[in-house]
């Protein structure tokens, strides 16, 4: 090749890169609408970013990449857990978490009903929003993680410690006083014998002995509706009831999880916990949307 070659073959290069670039971009303005969810924003939406912004939510989370890492990433949490645990989370993060055992510091931040209603809003519009599968899942803090699973070191810790004076067994007292029955259901995923932790994760594609809960409320009524579901229940909460007290009614796929069409989840449920403790844990698992 010849200089003139050279130097035809380099414009020519420059000008097809340039004209593919400018194509590319035009094409990534025209997706903005879609991509970036703007046509549902609402007057909720922008008051819950508002809210989100007054509250210094980005000191400790991240949203859509942006801000801390001291706390989970919320870009898609309201997939992941439904407006009612959302709700009784922010109006007192305390009855969830005891900080000293969980070394979990979410202040009460003291919001209004209103002011809840907009920012679930707000994270529900960021959840929508096409990012592109990042992050791959949610980015679980609690004083450190043990590999493999989705436990804290802090929870592991504790699960060895036998239980204060005064606990009803098993599991019954949650880490605070309250009587908010998804924050009374997480204590007892945490600490009724034997612990739903130790085969179960809450995060997405997270299998361990048992398969991950995460969505598990959207995957109950896909279930549901499916020709091979042969239990009894018509609602979310119907068939999450059913899994923790029959749950041979269902076997979820996978030859690691039953057996001969006998599941390995202990069948010891409802000897073990009253029913209203069935609830609670009932409660507190369809709020994983």
């Amino acid at each position: 090749m010849n200089k003139k070659q050279t130097r035809l073959f380099a414009v020519a290069s420059t000008g097809i890169a340039v004209v593919v670039f400018l194509g590319l971009t035009i094409d990534t303005h025209r997706q903005f609408p879609k991509l970036t969810n703007s046509h549902n924003i609402t007057d909720s939406v922008i008051r819950g970013q508002n809210v989100w912004h007054k509250n210094n939510c980005i000191n400790c989370h991240t949203m859509l990449g942006e801000g801390a890492y001291y706390a989970p990433d919320l870009t898609k949490i309201t997939q992941l857990r439904g407006t009612p645990y959302l709700t009784a989370f922010m109006k007192d993060p305390s009855q969830f978490y005891d900080e000293t055992r969980h070394r979990r510091l979410m202040p009460k931040q003291n919001i209004n009903d209103q002011d809840i209603t907009d920012l679930i809003a707000f994270m529900d519009w960021v959840s929508k929003v096409d990012n592109q599968g990042w992050p791959p899942r949610p980015i679980l803090v609690s004083g450190g993680s043990i590999p493999g699973t989705d436990l804290s070191v802090a929870q592991q810790s504790d699960r060895s410690k036998p239980s204060p004076a005064g606990d009803t067994p098993p599991g019954a007292a949650p880490v605070a006083s309250t009587n908010d029955p998804i924050a009374l259901g997480e204590a007892l995923f945490r600490s009724v014998t034997p612990a739903c932790t130790a085969c179960h994760s809450t995060a997405p594609g997270v299998n361990l002995a048992g398969p991950t809960l995460a969505g598990i409320a959207t995957r109950a009524q896909q279930t549901m509706a499916a020709p091979n579901y042969k239990g009894k229940a018509k609602t979310v909460e119907e068939f999450i009831h059913e899994s923790i007290v029959e749950p041979s009614a269902y076997l979820h796929p996978g030859a690691m999880y039953s057996a001969n069409g006998t599941s390995f989840m202990p069948t010891t449920y409802t000897k073990d916990l009253q029913p209203e403790q069935i609830d609670q844990l009932v409660a507190y698992l369809a709020s994983f949307k």
